[in-house]
């Protein structure tokens, strides 16, 4: 075996050192940006994916090259898009740029919602608390359950006759 050690400051003695790591690290190194100062991330709901860029603008956002306003004609759908611009205070402040495919409208509107939330929180982190709170960082995973065989639909059985 090797050497023995008798007491706690030899064993101290033969660890190796490391160096001590930073407790709080930079607030450049947490915040994700590209070079052209845009955060991306990526939102879900249902069967939608939404990929969303966030940049320093005027508020304006784009949906699949289109106005909000075009794509989302609902203004409900409209109003769950911007929630999280609304609570973070920063409506007028950010461009949003999202592409999004399956699903159906307010699944859409949901994933852009979730997409919009995590690049606030890439761009800014200090924005993460209030998001959370509000239940916008979280993925809604509740999908349509699927169809079994030998039913009509997921639990719908057909009609039971006994003769």
């Amino acid at each position: 075996m090797a050497d023995e050690v008798r007491s706690f400051s030899e064993v101290k003695s033969t660890l190796v050192k490391r160096p001590a790591l930073d407790a709080k690290p930079a607030a450049d190194a947490t915040r994700k940006r590209d070079a052209q100062g845009r955060s991306y991330a990526t939102g879900r709901r249902k069967n939608a994916v939404a990929r969303v860029w966030v940049k320093p603008g005027s508020g304006k956002v784009t949906i699949n090259s289109r106005e909000e306003a075009v794509y989302f004609a609902r203004p409900v759908l409209r109003m769950i898009l911007r929630q999280p611009l609304v609570v973070a205070g920063r409506e007028t402040q950010f461009d949003v740029v999202a592409t999004v495919v399956g699903g159906g409208l307010s699944g859409q509107a949901g994933a852009v919602r979730h997409g919009i939330a995590r690049a606030l929180v890439a761009y800014e982190p200090e924005l993460k608390p209030v998001l959370k709170k509000h239940g916008f960082m979280t993925r809604d995973s509740r999908m349509v359950e699927r169809k079994k065989f030998g039913k009509a639909k997921a639990r719908r059985s057909f009609q039971f006759s006994k003769r």
